[in-house]
């Protein structure tokens, strides 16, 4: 399966809110890349629709980061969320939260290029 990932992951533990509203689930990211995250499936989890809201604040401070999201796999308790819209001041953290854990900025800025091409094809 890592074979087929277009974008590093970084190791991320943090809660996290998932909502489709009027419903709204806490839960726990395990892992986070420039195109979304792999999250605890929540109990009593059943939303209407594979798309929903991820959002969760940042450790040790106050900046709250979401994105769109859509549920791509669902196995073993755990939920793959593929990004479909991120602000642009939340995928900014982001982008400064992976570049500090993987440590290498050129791949992230390579990978930061792929995430805007495709989002920009999706949306043409």
């Amino acid at each position: 399966m890592n074979e087929r990932r277009k974008f590093s992951r970084i190791l991320f533990d943090t809660r996290a809110n998932l909502d489709q509203p009027p419903q709204s689930w806490v839960t726990r990211i395990l892992d986070l890349s420039l195109n979304g995250a792999l999250v605890e499936e929540p109990r009593n989890f059943a939303p209407l629709g594979d798309r929903l809201t991820l959002s969760f604040t940042l450790p040790e401070s106050d900046i709250e980061l979401q994105m769109e999201a859509e549920i791509i796999h669902r196995k073993l308790g755990l939920l793959g969320l593929k990004c479909l819209h991120i602000d642009v001041e939340s995928i900014s953290h982001l982008r400064r939260m992976l570049e500090l854990n993987l440590g290498d900025a050129n791949l992230l800025y390579r990978e930061l290029e792929r995430f805007i091409e495709e989002h920009e094809q999706a949306n043409s």
